[in-house]
């Protein structure tokens, strides 16, 4: 019976309009092989074979959101340079709204850079350079990227998704400001917050931590215990002083736990072959995110956000799953 609800929220995925806001990021891949180590200093020469350009962070999350036949409006913020046109147009390209992406002149806009190089001994990650301001936006950014929002929402959506990577674009004021409109047209909120910003996302419908993250927030080591009990007990205390409506716990390899005012839900992983975890959270709140939206219950759509992140470990690399794939593993 669960599943043919499941089910049935799934079908409704498509056409839900969500707004996501939060730290826009281009991730940059440079492929290549090592044959030498350089005269100038003892580090590997990589030989560049080809390039590849991805939209990460906040981005990644309305991909993801794309892929599951949602209308998506991103807001956040891009520095007046290449990399943002790039970024923009990416965005676009996957039909993605950008109108209230913001152009700021005092910051670059966010850039991780990973050179991965191949040799003898087999393919493995060289360095990454990143290129970012994690200062918050100035009162006149903060102000026009709020209004963008605000239109937005005022035009009717089903769904407000902060996606914060702390790069400075999601404030406190902001959030705020953002979750007292998004509660005032009954919209649904969900956030992906880190340890350090967790409290700005009160009255949020749901947040998302993973157990280390979990610990941080609360200044334990509970959620990385095995004891079920300590956990559960943690989770209960760390929902009710973040003042959030449902706290989400994942667990990696035991699934994840969803913390309600009145009760716990444990969610066991799917099972399913893991190869690479990046990107599985933002698939998790995006999934979850979009069976608010289409109608389920928190339990429901948690199971159907958990569907999402295993979908998209099966494979290696930042991918997004589709609708399809997230109803074989329901």
């Amino acid at each position: 019976m669960m599943r043919d609800e499941l089910l049935t929220i799934l079908e409704n995925f498509p056409g839900k309009r969500v707004l996501v806001v939060g730290d826009l990021m281009a991730d940059e891949h440079i492929w290549g092989h090592v044959n030498r180590i350089s005269p100038e200093a003892p580090v590997p020469i990589v030989e560049v074979e080809r390039e590849t350009f991805v939209p990460g962070g906040a981005a990644n999350t309305a991909a993801q959101l794309v892929a599951f036949e949602a209308t998506v409006f991103v807001a956040g913020v891009v520095g007046d340079d290449a990399a943002g046109g790039k970024l923009r147009e990416a965005l676009t390209t996957l039909g993605a709204d950008v109108r209230a992406v913001v152009t700021a002149t005092d910051r670059p806009t966010t850039r991780k850079t990973r050179v991965t190089a191949g040799s003898y001994q087999g393919a493995q990650q060289i360095v990454r350079v990143d290129r970012e301001k994690r200062a918050p936006l100035t009162p006149e950014t903060e102000a026009v990227l709020l209004a963008a929002c605000e239109a937005l929402l005022d035009q009717g959506c089903d769904a407000l998704l902060f996606s914060d990577y702390l790069k400075g674009v999601l404030t406190e004021t902001l959030v705020a400001r953002l979750t007292a409109a998004a509660r005032a047209r009954g919209i649904v909120v969900t956030a992906n917050p880190k340890p350090a910003s967790v409290g700005f996302y009160k009255d949020a419908d749901l947040i998302q931590l993973n157990r280390k993250e979990a610990d941080e927030a609360s200044r334990t080591t509970l959620f990385e215990s095995l004891d079920d009990t300590l956990f559960h007990e943690a989770g209960a205390r760390l929902r009710e002083a973040l003042e959030v409506r449902n706290l989400l716990v994942t667990r990696g390899a035991r699934g994840l736990t969803v913390f309600e005012p009145e009760r716990f839900v444990d969610v066991g992983a799917v099972p399913v072959e893991v190869f690479d975890g990046t990107g599985a959270g933002d698939s998790t709140i995006a999934g979850i995110t979009m069976g608010l939206a289409a109608g389920g219950t928190i339990e429901q759509a948690v199971r159907l956000g958990n569907a999402s992140g295993g979908a998209v470990v099966r494979h290696v690399g930042v991918v997004t799953a589709r609708r399809d794939e997230v109803a074989a593993l329901l």
